[in-house]
């Protein structure tokens, strides 16, 4: 089982009633690198990222932001 840590930012923006142009005025992280960790773009994370999202969004638990996901491998042919 190989395992991807994923960010949840669309439903977060889903559930904040918030674009992400709206999220990256408020969080001052530049509109296409918030575009790409929310389509799982990114191989890295930046932690000061994710605190400013979180501050942004009035989160105290990472676990709203973050998840744990499997990544399911192609059956072979």
């Amino acid at each position: 089982m190989e395992l991807k840590v994923s960010i949840k930012i669309k439903e977060l923006l889903k559930r904040k009633e918030i674009s992400l142009r709206e999220l990256s005025r408020l969080t001052d992280i530049r509109h296409a690198t918030l575009s790409e960790l929310s389509n799982q773009k990114r191989e890295n994370i930046n932690f000061n990222h994710i605190e400013k999202i979180a501050e942004a969004l009035d989160i105290s638990d990472i676990r709203e932001i973050l998840d744990l996901v499997e990544i399911k491998k192609d059956a072979p042919n």
